[in-house]
């Protein structure tokens, strides 16, 4: 099974890199739209490879995704802490009654009654 994730691996990475070989091309990435760039005089813009705007875009929209899923899971994860709390506290009264009923007993008799 890892020879077949590790394959897959290798033959995703270098279409990404085949990927990006083909698209070398320069594109213009401006920071404001035209419109609003002579206003305070900020002309911020950058020639990037068309790739990098690529593969940018996939990882913001992964990073998008993976905020909103964990904000979205939100409810569960304190539903499982309280639930993890309340497991915690009835081990520990479990443990409180029965030190409780075999208080001034035996050991080896308390010991047995309990598995018996």
């Amino acid at each position: 099974m890892r020879i077949i994730r590790s394959g897959l691996i290798a033959i995703f990475g270098l279409a990404m890199v085949l990927f990006a070989l083909a698209n070398r091309t320069p594109v213009t990435i401006n920071l404001l739209p035209p419109e609003f760039e002579g206003v305070r005089g900020l002309e911020i813009s950058h020639q990037v490879p068309l790739f990098i705007v690529m593969f940018g875009g996939v990882l913001a929209g992964l990073i998008a995704g993976y905020v909103l899923e964990w904000i979205r899971e939100a409810k569960e994860r304190a539903i499982a802490a309280k639930q993890a709390q309340e497991l915690k506290d009835l081990r520990e009264e479990v443990v409180r009654l029965k030190s409780k009923i075999y208080e001034g007993k035996d050991e080896i008799l308390a010991l047995v009654e309990e598995t018996g």
